[in-house]
């Protein structure tokens, strides 16, 4: 089935409600779908848990989410930094849960969710308090954590462009956790540059196929 193409941002997260687990894409700045995520803002849901490399920069996007109290939970590998006030600020009242994930582990946790896997053993984390309450094991002499997979309701991302059947191309690096975001989450929304027939795009440089996207939405603009 081919995605729902969108008229605007509001339109496209429309359908995201109060207590909705929505996974963003994005390293820093790169890849960051910040007319989704303004959208959201704009569209009142709150009490949401967020899975995203980081909690938030300066006063733009996620951080403006956080600002606003409208994330309950943020589940990220990176939640501290220079420009990371509202996140700071949230946490030391008591007024945002935490879950820290090693970035590696962060990723394939998405990973799995997309994949169908229930578990997978790491040795990252072991002997540390990210591994309290987790089953362990001792494989081949070393430790290892059972992990679990993280999937999301939503997934909000960001491509370079993408065809009528949902088929999506990135620029460079700002691909980032976008493909498996797109795979783990149950709807999958995605801005891009521009929509181009089906067709229209070399089979061999899909990055993200059209089964995996829910929603698209052509916002124009520079893609970082």
């Amino acid at each position: 089935m081919a995605p729902r193409i969108a008229g605007t941002a509001a339109q496209a997260v429309a359908k995201i409600h109060d207590s909705s687990t929505i996974m963003i894409g994005g390293f820093g700045n790169a890849g960051q779908p910040m007319e989704l995520i303004d959208a959201l803002m704009d569209c009142g849901a709150k009490d949401l848990t967020v899975i995203n490399n980081n909690a938030g920069q300066a006063n733009a996007g996620l951080a403006l989410l956080i600002k606003e109290r409208r994330v309950a939970k943020i589940i990220c590998s990176f939640p501290r930094q220079s420009d990371s006030w509202h996140f700071d600020a949230a946490y030391r009242a008591g007024e945002i849960e935490l879950e820290l994930v090693p970035q590696g582990n962060l990723a394939e946790r998405i990973r799995a969710a997309g994949a169908g896997i229930g578990g997978f053993f790491t040795p990252t984390g072991y002997g540390t308090e990210l591994a309290l309450g987790k089953e362990t094991r001792i494989i081949d002499g070393r430790g290892y954590v059972l992990e679990s997979p993280i999937p999301a309701d939503f997934a909000l991302i960001k491509a370079l462009k993408a065809d009528t059947c949902g088929n999506l191309v990135y620029r460079k690096t700002a691909r980032n956790f976008g493909p498996i975001m797109a795979a783990a989450a149950k709807s999958a929304i995605v801005q891009v540059d521009g929509i181009v027939e089906a067709g229209s795009i070399d089979p061999e440089v899909v990055v993200t196929p059209g089964i995996y996207v829910n929603t698209l939405v052509a916002l124009g603009g520079k893609n970082s």
